[in-house]
């Protein structure tokens, strides 16, 4: 039976489009995701790879059994989250680490009951954004969190889709020049001040068109819209419950935007069993 270790390399290998990005995003060295994969092949007898071009790309049986590996390595970190459920003794402290791109009411059912599940443990709840909150959960920071949905996430997080929705749209001042114009192109957006969402960890990710201040919250940017500084996109709920009447909604092409949240928790710190309980409790 392979191990996760030998099937994350496979299948970071296959998505990744070769043994050096998948071994940067493993933090491994290549040759160990190299030896990895060709012992996958050897144990299934099975040629997973086409190596004869500069790039190897998976075989017809590569392909059927990559779908089979991801299935495996979802089944794992299901079977551990069950484990976590049903081990002894309950944690002390749980931290949840949230988005402010969605008001859940969902969240605020589940932590009423949570309340009178569980009435002695300290809960802790983050508010963190974008790669912030991912890097609260893999260093065991936070043990749940919940973000805007990713294409793609780390190999050593889980995620699961929360049935719930949100939407993100453009606001700025009603003293902004952008206020009175009807429905907007992206070029005349770029004439003026974007104010943008940047993660802490890495304020650089993208590039500006324009003229950019960033915050590292959707509120900061929130208040930064109110005052005039710029046109912003921010969660619509945000701006409803904290807006003050301040901000008004500009129309353009592909805004207002629709959101999928996902749950996210670590393999390597996974959550106890009141946090078991409380994902188990978003997820339903």
């Amino acid at each position: 039976m392979a191990s996760n270790e030998v099937l994350q390399a496979f299948v970071q290998a296959a998505t990744q489009g070769s043994f050096s990005a998948a071994a940067r995003k493993l933090g491994k060295s290549q040759s160990t995701v190299s030896a990895a994969v060709a012992s996958l092949e050897i144990d299934l007898d099975v040629v997973l790879f086409d190596r004869s071009s500069r790039k190897p790309t998976l075989t017809q049986a590569g392909h059927v059994l990559l779908q089979r590996a991801e299935q495996v390595l979802e089944a794992s970190s299901r079977l551990e989250l069950a484990a976590s459920q049903l081990a002894q003794g309950l944690e002390p402290k749980l931290s949840i680490a949230m988005s402010d791109t969605y008001q859940s009411d969902r969240f605020e059912v589940a932590l009423s009951a949570f309340e009178q599940r569980y009435p002695d443990l300290e809960l802790e709840c983050l508010i963190a954004e974008c790669e912030d909150l991912i890097a609260l959960v893999q260093s065991g920071r936070a043990q749940i969190a919940f973000i805007e949905h990713q294409e793609e996430y780390p190999p050593d997080l889980t995620r699961a889709p929360v049935d719930e929705r949100t939407e993100i749209a453009l606001f700025v001042s009603p003293r902004h020049p952008l206020a009175g114009v009807g429905t907007l192109t992206a070029h005349t957006l770029q004439q003026h001040r974007e104010l943008r969402l940047a993660s802490i960890i890495n304020p650089n990710e993208t590039r500006a068109n324009g003229r950019v201040w960033s915050a590292p919250s959707y509120l900061m940017l929130l208040e930064m819209a109110q005052l005039g500084f710029g046109w912003a996109p921010i969660p619509r709920w945000l701006v409803e419950r904290f807006g003050g009447g301040q901000l008004v909604e500009l129309k353009a092409r592909g805004w207002p935007r629709s959101v999928a949240v996902d749950a996210l928790w670590s393999r390597h710190h996974p959550p106890g069993p009141a946090g078991s309980w409380l994902l188990g409790k978003m997820l339903e």
